[in-house]
């Protein structure tokens, strides 16, 4: 990476999400109308925050949207550096990575979006491009996992999304000391009460590369082939 591929960015809206995450809205600096920058839904994007070494932050809008959008969760270096940042606040896009989500390819297909924690954030990119272009796609389903309820992102969006014709099913794995009636477990319990009843499913994992990879299997095991099973890395 070279400083004539830096392009520095402002924070322009900070919203709290699920428990020690918060979504980031960003700018280029020199973009007048939108964000101008060229991404896959699936892609990530390497940050730099003040002395902090560079992260990883997968893209959570669209590539049409107007801002960029990150998600972040409190954790170490750069993720925690960002985490407390405010509106106004610069941050520096060093290089967009990964070979991102081949959408174009599922033409016609049901997609099931299964994600666990903050890995909805590439789903949530690849969901409002897949809703911007609704008629070229079958049934969508999200399957999302999360520790507690309180650990679920973009809960303000969820009523939309169901009014879009997204059928959304939650499962959490820490059920005590939460009020909870719906069902406990991993995400990857969700698959069996899914997958049977769709025609042409396409699935798109997010999460984990521990949970990531065991999804994959399962979904094999189930009967997708590899190339309709679509992974952000």
């Amino acid at each position: 990476m070279t400083d004539q591929q830096t392009r520095p960015l402002i924070i322009t809206r900070v919203r709290q999400q699920g428990r020690d995450t918060r979504s980031f809205g960003l700018m280029p600096a020199d973009a007048t109308d939108t964000h101008g920058v060229t991404f896959l839904s699936g892609q990530v994007a390497i940050l730099r925050v003040g002395e902090e070494a560079p992260a990883y932050f997968a893209f959570a809008g669209a590539p049409t949207d107007r801002e960029l959008e990150i998600l972040v969760k409190r954790r170490i270096g750069a993720s925690l550096a960002l985490f407390d940042l405010k509106e106004g606040a610069r941050v520096d896009l060093l290089n967009v990575v990964g070979h991102g989500f081949d959408l174009d390819r599922q033409r016609g297909r049901d997609l099931v979006f299964v994600a666990m924690g903050t890995g909805v954030a590439p789903l949530r990119s690849a969901l409002r491009h897949v809703l911007n272009r609704r008629g070229d796609f079958g049934q969508l389903v999200l399957l999302y996992g999360a520790r507690t309820p309180d650990d679920f992102c973009y809960r303000d969006e969820t009523q939309s999304w169901k009014e879009a014709g997204v059928e959304m099913r939650q499962v959490i794995s820490k059920p005590d000391g939460h009020e909870w009636s719906g069902p406990t477990g991993y995400v990857q319990t969700l698959l069996d009460h899914v997958l049977p009843d769709l025609s042409s499913p396409a699935a798109l994992v997010g999460g984990s590369r521990e949970m990531t990879a065991q999804i994959r299997d399962r979904l094999q095991q189930m009967g997708l082939a590899p190339e309709v099973i679509l992974t952000n890395y």
